[in-house]
């Protein structure tokens, strides 16, 4: 499967997340959000420089992520609150 289809510099979804523990790893949102279909999909996208944060690109798969974070991915943004 080629992640490159997934990649999409413009977002077409927000979504509001509000963090149950602070910080939370960035893996960890696109898999529960529903993104990504397991952890270690999560881990491949994120390492494969699919993912942005606050409109870097971001490559740590255990990245912390704080509210007041932005994340992109695949046509989705996700605002953490």
């Amino acid at each position: 499967m080629s992640y490159s289809s997934w990649h999409n510099t413009m977002s077409d979804t927000i979504i509001q997340v509000s963090l149950r523990q602070s910080p939370t790893e960035l893996y960890k949102i696109l898999k529960f959000e529903g993104l990504v279909a397991s952890g270690a999909e999560a881990k491949r996208v994120i390492a494969d420089a699919f993912v942005t944060v606050n409109g870097q690109i971001e490559t740590q798969k255990r990245k912390k992520i704080y509210s007041g974070d932005t994340i992109s991915f695949d046509g989705h943004t996700i605002a953490i609150n």
